[in-house]
């Protein structure tokens, strides 16, 4: 009966390590998620930044289209600091695979501004 008990013990033991280390691989995780979600924002804002700067050079500061997509930043930023705790792991991949398109669409929106300058110059 002690050595029942005593296997018994062990085997709990076990377990709760088991379930220990799964909650820290998903706190890791979440964490990793939220950093690479942080850090597309950040390049994303960088650029737009970048990008507003350029577009007021050229057509002054009326009409910036990046405004817009700076308040859509801001929004995925404070929809990150209300949800991220709660967030499936999933849904942080899914916005930040959408802020890297966004900076992906805004660099070849910029590249074909450059070249139509260039070609306007010409």
């Amino acid at each position: 009966m002690h050595e029942t008990l005593l296997l018994l013990l062990v085997i709990a033991a076990g377990i709760a390590m088991a379930m220990a280390w799964r909650i820290r691989q998903r706190s890791h995780a979440r964490r990793q998620a939220i950093r690479a979600v942080l850090d597309a924002a950040d390049a994303l804002e960088a650029r737009l930044r970048a990008a507003r700067e350029e577009i007021e050079a050229v057509a002054g500061d009326h009409e910036n289209p990046v405004r817009g997509a700076m308040q859509d930043l801001l929004r995925q930023r404070l929809w990150l600091q209300e949800h991220a705790i709660t967030a499936e792991l999933a849904k942080l991949a899914s916005v930040r695979e959408s802020l890297d398109t966004a900076r992906v669409s805004l660099e070849e929106q910029l590249l074909r501004i450059s070249r139509a300058r260039v070609g306007g110059a010409a």
